[in-house]
């Protein structure tokens, strides 16, 4: 019961940081997407860096179209973490129990935070695409999400699958990076817990914050060119007009997308928008895990507090 309950909170806490997160930074990301999906020869592009889509969304008083699919990248958010971090603590403590170990080492943890992360992707998948095409659709064009997810057959709302399973070993490499290094920093603290039912351990808002930023840089550089990918890939019927409806269904492909990167920007195309990205992603995954780190304990101590009442009132 105890396992259970801990798994919950992890869960729970993850999931609202996740949300709290996602919506102070979501103009960023959108602006971020915006520049990652547009693939064109230098001379063509209509964006020369991240800023141009925020001033376009200035200059045509489209400033609230920055948040366009943003209910649905929360529900998406929520969702994904609550499943991820359920899937991560469950298989960790699982893991754990049937090895005898105290601690988890670098590989096991690799292992256990991928199959937390495809199990995530497999469920997500459909809001992950539709909030995609929310995104890079023309600033006060946005569809809602259940027109987005109408106007596609089920085989396109799992646009980009295969390389969102690919990439879940970003989570798994920075949550593996934090883990570890959470560790280090708790080691003497962790030494002295004891019994199933003891509190977690929860790291300072600083240290946290630290913590969250160093593991998502170093799992962002590492994954950067599949995450370029994917947008291109849930993006690539948002292209320029012209275009050939098989070029589209190429662009749809990892090999597709890697080539027209290739084509049109050459290598480095392949890490447009990365100081975008990480710049999102680390002030995201920083502040997510900060918040997740200060409200676990409160989420431990809600649900212990609620099985004991429940469990005196049968």
């Amino acid at each position: 019961m105890g396992v259970d309950l801990e798994s919950i909170a992890e869960a729970t806490s993850g999931a609202v940081g996740a949300l709290v997160s996602t919506t102070v930074l979501y103009p960023l990301d959108t602006c971020k997407t915006k520049y990652q999906a547009e693939v064109r020869a230098l001379h063509q592009q209509k964006y020369r860096n991240i800023s141009d889509v925020l001033w376009e969304a200035i200059s045509t008083r489209q400033v609230f179209s920055l948040y366009q699919g943003l209910g649905t990248k929360n529900l998406q958010s929520f969702i994904s973490q609550f499943i991820y971090f359920y899937g991560y603590s469950f298989f960790k403590r699982m893991y754990l129990k049937k090895s005898g170990n105290k601690t988890i080492g670098a590989k096991a943890n690799l292992l256990v935070a991928a199959a937390a992360g495809a199990c995530t992707v497999i469920v997500t998948q459909p809001l992950d695409t539709a909030s995609s095409k929310m995104q890079t659709s023309e600033f006060g064009k946005s569809k809602g999400l259940w027109k987005t997810l109408s106007n596609r057959t089920w085989g396109e709302a799992f646009d980009g699958l295969g390389i969102s399973l690919l990439l879940t070993s970003n989570p798994s490499i920075q949550y593996t990076v934090f883990d570890q290094l959470k560790q280090r920093l708790l080691k003497d603290r962790l030494g002295r817990k004891t019994g199933i039912a003891s509190n977690p351990e929860a790291l300072s808002a600083f240290s946290a914050f630290m913590l969250g930023a160093v593991s998502k840089c170093v799992a962002t550089i590492l994954t950067y060119p599949a995450i370029r990918c994917k947008v291109m890939i849930q993006a690539a019927d948002e292209d320029e007009d012209g275009k050939s409806e098989a070029d589209k269904k190429s662009q749809k492909t990892i090999p597709g997308a890697l080539f027209a990167i290739w084509k049109r920007e050459g290598p480095l195309g392949f890490f447009k928008g990365l100081q975008a990205q990480i710049l999102k992603t680390v002030l995201s995954s920083a502040l997510h895990l900060m918040i997740k780190e200060k409200i676990t304990k409160t989420t431990w101590i809600l649900l212990v507090a609620l099985r004991r009442y429940v469990f005196v009132t049968l």
